[in-house]
C-alpha cells in the first residue's frame, strides 16, 4: 500500500510554502528519514524527510508548486532496503541521471535536454552539489555570452559587403564596435522569480521605512583596546574555550550594557501600547544567498563572552547547511547587522519590525585622530543606531550610541560589569 508523503505542519503564521527542489525522482530508492524535498517558506527552508524506506513513486507536486499544510506531495512504495540510496532499474528518464551521475529535478531536466546540454559541465550549487534551475539559467547565459564574442570577430574576418536587400531591411541594425573589449550585439537579459524570503524580506523593509520615523544618529569607537585584549587572551580563549573570540561578542555584550541603561530601545510598539521588554534577545543579521536572515541571540545577558560567540557559530553552520529552525528565527527586541564585513564604511540600517531600534557596525580602519593634543593612528570603526522616533528620542539615541562606544574604548567595563 502506497504511503502518501505530505506537508508538514507549518509554523504558526506561515500560510503556505514553495516547493523548490526535489532531491528524488520516480523511480528512485530512499532510505527513511532520508530528505526528499526542500519547501522554502518566508523565513527557512523545511525538509522534507521519508517516512519509511522504499521506492519513490508518482510525484504530485512538481517544483515551483505553492503547497500548504496536509497536502501530498507523492506517493513511497514501502520496500526493505539493505543499501544507501540508488537509482532503480524501473525510473523513468533515467538516461539524464545515469550518464551525469547527477540526479536532476524536471524542471532541471527539461532545461537540459530543451537545450542539449551535458549536466556533468555545470557546476552545481544547490544542496551536495546538485543542479538547480538557477544553475543552468547562468550557465546558458555564459555560454550565449562566449558565443557572442566568438561572432564578434568572425564577422571582421571575413568582410563582405552587404546586399542590397541587407541594406534596406535593417537599417538601424547596431554596428560591431570595440572589438578587443569583447563587446557583442546581445543584450541577454534573465526572468528568475523571487525566492520567498528575499520577497518577504522586501515586504518587512518596506514596511519599517512606511510605518516608522526612522531617524539615523552616528558616532565612531576607536577599538584599540578591543583589539589590544582580543590579541592577548584570543589563544587562552579559544584553548579553553573551543571557539574563537571575535569582535561579535563585544558589541553584544555592550549593547546590553547600553539597553539596561535606556529600556526604550529595548520597546517595540503595538497598535497605541508600548512593549517594555525586560529580557534581551539579539538578532545578528546574517546575509546569505537567499536574502537577509535575523537568528536571534535568546537571554544573551546571561551568556558570557564564549556562549555568545558558539552561538554565532552554530548559527552560520545552521545557516550553511539550511538547518535553520523557526525558533532561531523569531522574536528579537534589538538587532546588531555587521556591514563591515562586506568594506562598508558607513550605512544607515534599516529597522528590523517591530523592533525600535538596530546597531549597524562598519569596517575598521586605521585613522589619525587627535590624543592629549597629539596626532596619533588609530583603528576606527563608525558606528550607526537607527531608530524609530514615535519611542525613541534623540537623546536617548545618542546616549544610547555613546554609551556604547564608551564600553568598548574602555572593555573592562563589560568584564567587571561597572
Amino acid at each position: 500500500m502506497s504511503i502518501e508523503i505530505i506537508v508538514p505542519n507549518l509554523p504558526e503564521s506561515v500560510s503556505d510554502a514553495t516547493l523548490i527542489t526535489w532531491h528524488k525522482q520516480p523511480g528512485d530508492t530512499v532510505i527513511k528519514n532520508e530528505n526528499l524535498v526542500d519547501l522554502e517558506t518566508d523565513k527557512v527552508v523545511l525538509e522534507v524527510p521519508a517516512p519509511e524506506s522504499g521506492i519513490l513513486g508518482k510525484i504530485l507536486k512538481e517544483d515551483g508548486s505553492i503547497v500548504v499544510g496536509g497536502d501530498v506531495l507523492a506517493l513511497l512504495e514501502p520496500q526493505a532496503v539493505e543499501e544507501g540510496p540508488k537509482t532503480a532499474a524501473t525510473s523513468p528518464e533515467p538516461e539524464d541521471e545515469e550518464e551525469s551521475g547527477i540526479p536532476l529535478s524536471p524542471s532541471v531536466r527539461r532545461l537540459i535536454a530543451e537545450n542539449t546540454l551535458d549536466p556533468s559541465v555545470i557546476k552545481g550549487s544547490g544542496k551536495d552539489g546538485r543542479l538547480t534551475k538557477t544553475d543552468v539559467l547562468d550557465y546558458l547565459h555564459k555560454k550565449t555570452l562566449q558565443e557572442a564574442q566568438l561572432i564578434v570577430p568572425a564577422a571582421k574576418a571575413e568582410p563582405e559587403a552587404p546586399k542590397e536587400a541587407e541594406k534596406t531591411v535593417a537599417p538601424y541594425a547596431p554596428k560591431v564596435e570595440a572589438e578587443s573589449r569583447g563587446i557583442s550585439n546581445l543584450r541577454p537579459e534573465q526572468r528568475v522569480p523571487m525566492t520567498r524570503l528575499r520577497a518577504k524580506v522586501a515586504e518587512r523593509l518596506l514596511q519599517a521605512q512606511q510605518n516608522a520615523a526612522m531617524l539615523t544618529t552616528f558616532n565612531e569607537v576607536n577599538m584599540q583596546n578591543v583589539i589590544d585584549l582580543r590579541n592577548q587572551y584570543k589563544e587562552r580563549f579559544e584553548k579553553k574555550h573551543h571557539v574563537k573570540l571575535g569582535f561579535m561578542s563585544f558589541f553584544v555584550k555592550a549593547s546590553i550594557e547600553a539597553l539596561k541603561r535606556f529600556p526604550a530601545i529595548n520597546a517595540s510598539i503595538d497598535d497605541n501600547d508600548i512593549i517594555y521588554h525586560g529580557y534581551y534577545d539579539i538578532g545578528i543579521a546574517v546575509s546569505t544567498e537567499r536574502g537577509l536572515i535575523v537568528p536571534v541571540l535568546r537571554d544573551a545577558d546571561q551568556l558570557d563572552f564564549a556562549g555568545i560567540e558558539q552561538s554565532i557559530v552554530d548559527f552560520g553552520a545552521k545557516t550553511r547547511s539550511g538547518t535553520l529552525t523557526y525558533d532561531d528565527l523569531k522574536g528579537g527586541t534589538f538587532t546588531i547587522t555587521n556591514g563591515g564585513i562586506f568594506g562598508s564604511m558607513l550605512s544607515t540600517p534599516i529597522l528590523n519590525p517591530p523592533q525600535c531600534a538596530i546597531l549597524g557596525m562598519h569596517a575598521i580602519k586605521e585613522r589619525p585622530v587627535v590624543e592629549n593634543g597629539q596626532i596619533v593612528i588609530r583603528p576606527i570603526m563608525y558606528l550607526a543606531l537607527s531608530y524609530d522616533h514615535r519611542l525613541v528620542d534623540g537623546r536617548e539615541a545618542v546616549q544610547f550610541l555613546v554609551t556604547i562606544k564608551e564600553c568598548l574604548e574602555a572593555p573592562a567595563h563589560l568584564l567587571l560589569n561597572i
